[in-house]
């Protein structure tokens, strides 16, 4: 009798599934932009054990304020997606554990922006101006090569921007306009935007309708304007999504000195997060070649790894500038809503 109950016992155990020790699942938290190739994030899972689980959040702005406000009851373990621009209030706000990751190491010092590794950068990318090829050539129109030469007569009612307390690129682009004139002396930043809005600017809401709507040189586009604030990023997806590619692209990036400013997008392990050890393989895994290796044509930024090789359409068709303006992320976080709202004012009323 009692060898029957062991071997009913046995052949019981036998059939319940084993569950390995180490499988596990985490949360990402990202912005609604974030992708990756199906293939490269099974890969990690496969690998790893660790199931990824992708929490989208809105824009960078949202997501960070989500976060803070849950910080207590942390929405997952990682977040990806705080840009330079958000940072210094999400450190402030203490959401993320610190970590430094070994891959750290080969990644350059510029894009390194917090010095007890809160957080990882993993891309980054220029805000610049972007201008349709043909209508330049066209109209036998130079390009502006400054900032102060948007205000020139001869580009009134040409340039179209988005409105930075609504939009990243906009809010980017407003901060070149501080570094380049500062916010006091005889022509500060605001006395750039009012001549601006002299010369008959455009103000968009968000991205998408400023280069769909508005840009003249975004494929199917009815737009009239052939200047647009948009990212150096933007030429190659035009080309990567066209049916026929072209010779040259029909868009181009503006990237002289103090025009373009420079996100950096990071990843962190959220602090509260009943995972740290799968939450750290996550951050390696972002900074491996394969994952850098996949993001531009992705979400269309650049990898920090430098090991990392960019497609043919990225180094054909995307330009870099030497100088993109970066400021501080203290410095944009004591001042991100005076700024805006000074701006405003003097725009939008």
């Amino acid at each position: 009798m009692k060898s029957a109950v062991l071997l009913v016992l046995f052949i019981f155990l036998m059939s319940v599934p084993v569950i390995a020790q180490d499988e596990v699942t985490i949360t990402l938290v990202t912005h609604d932009s974030f992708a990756v190739s199906e293939d490269i994030l099974d890969q990690f899972q496969a690998e790893t054990g660790i199931t990824v689980q992708i929490l989208r959040s809105g824009d960078a702005g949202a997501m960070v304020n989500q976060s803070i406000l849950s910080r207590e009851n942390p929405l997952g373990d990682v977040m990806f997606g705080v840009d330079n621009t958000f940072l210094g209030r999400a450190l402030e706000a203490e959401i993320f554990l610190p970590y430094e990751s070994a891959l750290l190491a080969d990644v350059p010092d510029e894009f390194k922006l917090d010095p007890e590794n809160r957080v990882t950068p993993i891309d980054y990318g220029d805000v610049c101006l972007n201008y349709d090829v043909s209508y330049f050539a066209e109209n036998d129109l130079p390009l502006p090569q400054s900032l102060i030469e948007l205000t020139s007569p001869e580009y009134k009612g040409l340039l179209t921007v988005e409105n930075p307390a609504t939009s990243s690129p906009g809010l980017a682009f407003l901060l070149a306009t501080i570094n380049q004139f500062g916010t006091d002396g005889d022509y500060t930043y605001l006395d750039f935007w009012t001549d601006l809005v002299a010369n008959d600017v455009y103000i968009s809401d968000d991205w998408s309708d400023a280069y769909y709507n508005q840009f003249s040189g975004s494929t199917g586009s009815q737009g009239t304007r052939p200047l647009v604030v948009s990212y150096a990023s933007s030429p190659p997806v035009e080309v990567y999504f066209m049916e026929t590619p072209p010779e040259t692209a029909p868009t181009a990036s503006i990237i002289a000195d103090g025009t373009c400013f420079r996100q950096i997008e990071f990843v962190g392990i959220l602090a509260g997060t009943q995972n740290p050890e799968a939450a750290q393989q996550f951050v390696d895994f972002m900074l491996s070649t394969a994952f850098q290796e996949d993001m531009p044509l992705q979400m269309f930024v650049f990898p920090v790894n430098p090991e990392a090789e960019l497609p043919e359409i990225f180094t054909q068709y995307a330009a870099v500038p030497e100088s993109p303006v970066v400021l501080d992320a203290d410095e944009i976080n004591t001042n991100r809503e005076t700024w805006i709202q000074a701006w405003t004012e003097a725009v939008l009323r």
